[in-house]
């Protein structure tokens, strides 16, 4: 009897909500070279193996990180999740970088299995793969989009940058050559067609708003279809104001990759 009811229990925390319940967050795992690394998948409301979803990637900033499996529910776009996301049309793959680690190397590819695991557990439609990040995890957005371009139909980054911040992190985007005049424009070249938001606090002490003005005008210049928001008087705590714009689910999610 303890038994069935222990399996109950699991298969009730790994298997999507009806209507009226509380967003759905279920833990997994996977291995990578002896290590295992946890993570979240948001499941949204009704959802059903009967047809495929969108998914987004999330990339948590540097405060979010460890090994618990829950900080990084704590900020941007899953405690965005938590209280307005009961008609959220999007699976969202979370995962968590370890303490002192960032979105490039060994951690970029466990984000990026993790992502992979989930499109094929949870039926997503790989036309529709969505990339966000927040401070360290914009930095991380923009390094994947630079090493997988065409893998994304849109992205929506929040403080993040291409060149060291003012933090101690030393985030960067790696692959730049060092001789490149202008990293942004290799940025902007490197990316492919991506659709980006981009977002900013003016007063962001952190990562300078400078970072997001100028992939702006970088990928402006290529013809790139961009969107700059820039929030007066925030600091570097941008991302409630952007994950609540309005228009942001709307325009992502009307993108998607040309059938191949």
């Amino acid at each position: 009897m303890r038994r069935l009811a222990l399996l109950l229990c699991l298969l009730t925390a790994s298997v999507p909500g009806h209507a009226g319940e509380a967003p759905r967050f279920v833990e997994r795992s996977l291995q990578r070279h002896g290590v295992s690394y946890r993570y979240q998948v948001f499941v949204p409301d009704g959802w059903t193996a009967k047809r495929d979803w969108p998914v987004v990637l999330f990339l948590h900033g540097s405060g979010e990180r460890g090994s618990d499996n829950r900080a990084q529910l704590s900020q941007g776009l899953p405690h965005w999740l938590a209280q307005h996301g009961a008609d959220f049309p999007a699976v969202v793959v979370i995962p968590q970088a370890p303490d002192d680690a960032a979105w490039r190397g060994e951690i970029e590819q466990m984000a990026l299995q993790a992502l992979d695991d989930s499109i094929g557990e949870w039926h997503g439609d790989r036309r529709r793969l969505y990339l966000t990040g927040l401070s360290m995890g914009g930095y991380g957005a923009w390094q994947i989009a630079v090493d997988h371009p065409g893998m994304f139909a849109a992205a929506a980054i929040i403080c993040g940058g291409i060149a060291q911040p003012n933090d101690s992190d030393r985030l960067q985007v790696d692959g730049i050559p060092a001789a490149m005049a202008d990293p942004y424009a290799w940025v902007a070249a490197h990316i492919g067609a991506l659709p980006v938001w981009i977002f900013n606090g003016a007063a962001d002490d952190v990562v300078p708003p400078e970072e997001s003005r100028r992939m702006y005008a970088a990928l402006q210049a290529r013809g790139s279809e961009v969107r700059h928001t820039e929030f007066p008087g925030v600091g570097h705590v941008s991302w409630p104001q952007a994950y609540a714009t309005a228009a942001l689910w709307p325009w992502m999610f009307a993108h998607r990759l040309p059938a191949r």
